[in-house]
C-alpha cells in the first residue's frame, strides 16, 4: 500500500495483523490489493471525544451510525462520552454501550462519568467501571464544579492507578457561575448580536484549579476541547513544571471564530463557544509546540427538530467524525488556499480583526505542520491518553494489529450534510471544500471503507 514512517512502502496484512512492510512486496495471485497511490498510509485515527447518544438519544445518533461515520472519517477507534440517558455512570451502562459497539465499523471504547448522573454531587462507582474496561472518566457536557469533590475523584483515581488501572480524569472546563447562561463567546460579537456571552475566564478558572489539584495529588488530568489563549498558556506552563496534564482541541476551534455566529445560524453554537481570532492562533500555536496533545472531534449530533431553532435556544454541538481529518489538514498543513468555505475564509489584516465570515482556513503563522505531525495528533497521542495503545495508534510494523487509515492528503471534496453517515445533519461545514480525503479504512485487517465508500 503506501508509506511507513515517512518512507515509501507496501504493507502486507494477514489474519488482521501486519506481516510485512517493505518496498515492492511480492504478492500471490488473487491477493486483495488496496490502491494507496499518492496516499499516506497511517495507523487508524483515534477519537478521544465523541457523543454517540445511545442509549436514550437514538433519534440523533446510534453507536452503529456513529461508528460508520467514524470509519468514513478514517477512525478505527472512538471513545463514547457518558452524557447519555441514562448516563454512563455504572458498569451496567458501560456493558450496554460496549455490547452495542460489538461488530461496529470502528472499535468503541467507553468513558464513564465522574459523578452519579453527571450531577456533580457524589462520586460514581469508578472502580466497577474501571473493572469493566473504562480508562477515561469525565462528566463532559458539565465540569465538576465542586473543587473538593474533584480532589476526592483524583484521590480515588490515584488508588485505581496504584493497583495497575491506568485511568485518567478528563475535565470539561467551565465554571458555570462565570458562564452564567451564556450561549457564545463574551466579547465584541456577543455585544453586537445581543447574545449573552461566556467569558474566557470561565474556562481558564477551571483549568487553573485542576492544574493546582494535579500539582497537589500527582494524578493526571486531561483537559477536553480547550478553546482560549489563556487556557493553552496555563497548560503550557503546567507542562514546563512536569505536571501530568494533557489537552485536546476540537477541529472547529482551529478554523472558526465567534464572528461566524453573526448570522445566528444554530450550527455554530457549540460549548465551549467559538472564540476570537487571537484564540484560534493561540490554539494553533499550542498544537504546533506540543502543548496540545491531540485533536478530538467532540462529535455532537442533534436531530433537526431540536437544533433548527433560534440560536439561543439550540443545544450546543456540531458533527465532526467525517470532517475532522480534512478540517485539521486544511487548517494546519502547507496546502495553502486549497480549502474554501461559502462566502470565503480570509485571514485578518491585524490580530483580533477578521474580515468576511469568521472562518480561518489558511494555515497561520507558527502553526504550519507536515502531514505526519497532524496524523500524530489524531493517532498515537490520543491512543495513549485513552489507553488504547496496544491495538490502536501505534506504528505500522510487523506484528501490529492492522488498524489503518489510508488518506489522500491533497484530494479535495465538498461537504454535503445529506451525504454524511450520521443520523443528524448539524455540520458547520456544509458547502465547504476541504483538503484531505480518506480513501480506505481497515479495521483489524478488514477493509470497512474502500475508495471512500462504506462496505457495510
Amino acid at each position: 500500500m503506501g508509506a511507513d514512517g515517512g518512507r515509501r512502502a507496501d504493507v502486507a496484512i494477514t489474519d488482521g495483523v501486519v506481516t510485512a512492510v517493505a518496498e515492492r512486496l511480492d504478492v500471490d495471485p488473487g491477493t486483495k490489493i488496496l490502491d494507496a497511490g499518492g496516499c499516506v498510509v497511517s495507523p487508524g485515527l483515534v477519537d478521544l471525544h465523541a457523543h454517540l447518544r445511545q442509549p436514550g438519544g437514538e433519534e440523533a445518533e446510534t453507536v452503529e451510525s456513529a461508528a460508520r461515520a467514524a470509519a468514513l472519517g478514517g477512525y478505527t477507534a472512538i471513545v463514547a462520552m457518558p452524557n447519555t440517558d441514562p448516563p454512563i455512570d455504572s458498569a451496567a451502562v458501560v456493558h450496554e454501550v460496549l455490547s452495542l459497539g460489538r461488530g461496529a465499523m470502528a472499535d468503541v471504547a467507553v468513558a464513564g462519568a465522574i459523578t452519579v448522573g453527571r450531577a456533580g454531587d457524589q462520586l460514581a462507582p469508578m472502580a466497577e467501571m474501571a473493572d469493566a474496561g473504562v480508562r477515561i472518566f469525565t462528566d463532559d457536557g458539565a465540569g465538576v464544579q465542586d473543587g473538593g469533590l474533584m480532589r476526592r475523584a483524583l484521590d480515588y483515581a490515584g488508588g485505581l492507578r496504584a493497583r495497575g488501572q491506568k485511568v485518567v480524569l478528563a475535565q470539561h472546563c467551565e465554571d458555570t457561575l462565570l458562564a452564567a447562561g451564556g450561549v457564545m463567546h463574551e466579547g465584541e460579537w456577543s455585544s453586537r448580536l445581543g447574545l449573552p456571552g461566556i467569558p474566557s475566564a470561565a474556562e481558564e478558572a477551571m483549568v487553573a484549579r485542576d492544574i493546582a489539584l494535579v500539582r497537589q495529588t500527582g494524578v493526571p488530568v486531561h483537559f477536553l476541547h480547550l478553546s482560549t489563549a489563556g487556557a493553552v498558556e496555563l497548560v503550557r506552563r503546567a507542562k514546563s513544571e512536569g505536571l501530568a496534564v494533557t489537552a485536546e482541541v476540537a477541529p472547529h476551534h482551529l478554523v472558526l471564530t465567534d464572528q461566524a455566529v453573526a448570522g445566528y445560524d444554530p450550527s455554530y453554537r457549540v460549548n465551549p463557544p467559538l472564540r476570537t481570532f487571537a484564540d484560534v492562533l493561540a490554539v494553533r500555536a499550542g498544537v504546533a509546540d506540543g502543548t496540545i496533545d491531540a485533536v478530538a472531534t467532540d462529535h455532537a449530533p442533534h436531530s433537526p427538530e431540536v437544533k433548527d431553532v433560534p440560536f439561543d435556544m439550540a443545544p450546543p454541538g456540531m458533527l465532526g467524525l467525517e470532517t475532522a481529518l480534512a478540517v485539521t489538514l486544511t487548517a494546519l498543513t502547507r496546502h495553502r488556499g486549497s480549502g474554501s468555505a461559502p462566502g470565503g475564509g480570509e485571514m485578518p489584516d491585524a490580530p483580533g480583526r477578521l474580515g468576511g465570515t469568521g472562518i480561518v482556513l489558511d494555515a497561520g503563522e507558527g502553526a504550519v505542520l507536515d502531514v505526519g505531525a497532524v496524523l500524530a495528533l489524531l493517532t498515537a497521542r490520543p491512543a495513549s491518553i485513552a489507553g488504547l495503545g496496544d491495538c490502536h495508534g501505534g506504528p505500522l510494523v510487523v506484528g501490529a494489529v492492522a488498524n489503518i487509515c489510508v488518506v489522500d492528503p491533497t484530494a479535495t471534496w465538498t461537504v454535503d450534510p445529506t451525504g454524511l453517515a450520521s443520523l443528524s445533519r448539524n455540520t458547520p461545514y456544509a458547502g465547504w471544500t476541504l483538503t484531505g480525503r480518506v480513501r480506505h479504512t481497515v479495521l483489524r485487517g478488514e477493509p470497512v471503507v474502500l475508495d471512500s465508500e462504506a462496505q457495510r
